[in-house]
């Protein structure tokens, strides 16, 4: 079998050159680069294709393989692999509903059958495809600097856009391109490098040809639930089926580690149990922050507590935190590595001396939580809630909000970390 070296970047533009065998998938390529850069853990990595200049980024899927991408580059090009996280690539067998929302889901895709819509789209992701999507984008107009609002339809059989305002008759539909022969890829800094109206911006492109600026389709929805849906439908109605079987070999206990996180009643005589009833699961997550927080106050009004049982620095050393990163560079890291709930990474305040801020993913949008430092008893901490829940320092507030949402629509799952080849 021959091999070839290829050569990998990590995010903090460092390289990495492995041998890998002509017909190594992305799946396993990741594999290796987890063993060779030491990850701790083994999941939920991608291999990127980025084409920096042109600010296009698509992540392999886990069957294609490596070098058969590799060989429609240019190669003059500055085209090039990229490691790192990405825990989205399957995010819709899990969250459907928030991927394909009622309104783009085409009339052709009608409920009927007294199905709902959910039923609709979880039949159809089990059987290895989706729902037809439909709605308007802004597209850039080929060799021209504008961009001109079309309504558009994606279906099985290709993409299409109606040639009169919302129309689907035939005779209004213009094919756009064949879904069999292209690739999707999601655009960076797209209202510096095109003039986009918005930054959720994506575009298709020939698989098989090198990336040219004049073969892009260059669309532009209006927010990153838009964009999401319109990129999955395509990946789901490209792949089918496929894209299942790598779900289920990424994810071989799946869902292991969040159910293993339940909310336990060790009240009675027989020992715990687990609790079933979500109103009566959120009420145990109150109790238990309030008596965290009656613990922490007795633990903080102890004479001679020792306050430098660790560094206050020892944030610094944590994955999640970022040091001095831009709220739009937190945005990207976020973004880039998988729109779940969760996610979360921390850094320096930019606006705020001495404070930091807590990114969060939720619903597909990055939520902003400025964390303060205050002072109690010649003793400093740091808050989230003016006060009411303190911190010795940021590990304790990651530890804490990992099994209490506190004031957070949601617990720190994920966290944003850079890996270095």
């Amino acid at each position: 079998m021959l091999h070839q070296l290829i050569k990998v970047y990590g995010e903090d533009s460092h390289s990495r050159s492995v041998w890998v065998s002509s017909g190594a998938t992305a799946r396993e390529v990741c594999h290796l680069l987890v063993q060779t850069a030491h990850c701790s853990d083994q999941e939920n990595w991608a291999l990127l294709e980025v084409h920096p200049t042109l600010g296009l980024e698509r992540c392999l899927e886990d069957h294609e393989v490596v070098l058969k991408v590799q060989a429609t580059w240019s190669l003059k090009g500055d085209t090039r692999f990229m490691f790192c996280k990405n825990y989205a690539k399957y995010e819709f067998f899990r969250k459907p509903m928030l991927f394909f929302p009622e309104s783009m889901i085409s009339d052709s895709a009608d409920v009927s059958k007294g199905m709902t819509s959910a039923e609709l789209i979880q039949n159809l992701l089990r059987s290895g495809t989706c729902p037809e999507i439909q709605g308007f984008l802004h597209v850039k107009e080929s060799s021209r600097k504008t961009w001109k609002k079309v309504y558009f339809f994606l279906r099985r059989s290709g993409l299409y856009c109606s040639t009169k305002g919302s129309s689907k008759e035939p005779r209004h539909l213009q094919c756009v391109a064949d879904l069999e022969d292209l690739n999707v890829y999601t655009v960076v800094n797209s209202r510096k490098l095109y003039g986009a109206p918005a930054d959720f911006t994506f575009c298709i492109k020939p698989s098989k040809n090198p990336v040219r600026a004049q073969d892009l389709k260059i669309l532009c929805a209006e927010n990153e639930q838009t964009r999401t849906c319109w990129t999955s439908a395509f990946r789901l109605f490209k792949y089918g089926k496929q894209l299942q079987c790598n779900y289920q070999l990424s994810n071989p206990h799946l869902s292991k580690s969040e159910a293993s996180l339940v909310a336990m009643d060790f009240s009675g005589k027989a020992g715990g149990r687990v609790i079933q009833n979500p109103t009566e699961a959120q009420s145990a997550e109150r109790e238990e922050g309030q008596a965290w927080r009656r613990r922490e106050a007795l633990r903080c009004s102890l004479p001679n507590l020792n306050s430098n049982t660790r560094p206050s620095s020892i944030h610094k050393t944590q994955p999640w935190f970022h040091g001095g990163v831009s709220r739009k560079e937190a945005q990207r890291l976020i973004e880039k590595q998988g729109l779940v709930d969760g996610m979360f990474l921390i850094r320096d305040s930019q606006q705020h001396a001495q404070c930091f801020v807590l990114s969060l993913c939720y619903k597909l949008k990055t939520k902003h939580y400025l964390v303060i430092p205050c002072e109690e008893g010649g003793r400093k901490y740091f808050t989230m809630d003016d006060g009411l829940t303190l911190f010795i320092d940021l590990l304790q507030l990651v530890e804490f909000h990992q099994i209490n949402k506190g004031i957070l629509p949601v617990c720190l799952k994920h966290p944003c970390v850079c890996v270095a080849l």
